[in-house]
């Protein structure tokens, strides 16, 4: 009897998996700014998730546990890796153009500039659509700060690129 409830629980990760994969893939690169450490940084973090399963399949909304999750293991790496610097070399002015946007690269360069911090209210903000109140409670700080991170991070996001309509 126990296996089958073990089969059961198991299909039911693997499921949450494969719905979670794609879903929140962008959001690990984005956190981590390199498609290698988002993988890790997914995995490691469904990993996790495994651990604790039985009792998380109950829990409300298990999207937004994992993207809190993310938030606070990319933290907790950053911390280890702090001395390391993820960007080789970012300019302090980037050649601009008038009237266009910033391409991807630009853009994924500015980003990596940010403090992890900073990159993840900018992420969660834009990307994900949150309220600051709910990025407050995944970042574990007061919805001021979320305010003052935001405003600090669009700030330096503006020395680096050319300002498009919507930042």
């Amino acid at each position: 009897m126990r296996r089958a409830t073990q089969t059961a629980a198991d299909r039911a990760y693997v499921a949450f998996v494969e719905s979670a994969w794609t879903r929140h893939l962008r959001l690990a690169v984005l956190l981590t700014g390199d498609r290698w450490r988002g993988e890790e940084l997914l995995q490691d973090t469904l990993v996790n998730i495994y651990a604790r399963w039985r009792r998380l399949a109950r829990h409300d909304d298990l999207h937004a546990y994992l993207r809190r999750a993310m938030v606070n293991n990319n933290t907790s790496l950053w911390r280890r890796r702090r001395r390391e610097r993820l960007v080789a070399e970012v300019p302090d002015h980037p050649a601009r153009t008038e009237g266009r946007h910033p391409d991807s690269a630009d853009l994924r360069a500015a980003l990596l500039a940010l403090s992890p911090k900073q990159r993840a209210v900018v992420v969660l903000r834009h990307y994900e659509d949150l309220p600051e109140k709910e990025i407050a409670r995944l970042l574990g700080c007061t919805v001021g700060s979320v305010k003052s991170h935001h405003a600090r991070a669009i700030a330096r996001l503006r020395t680096l690129v050319r300002e498009p309509s919507g930042l």
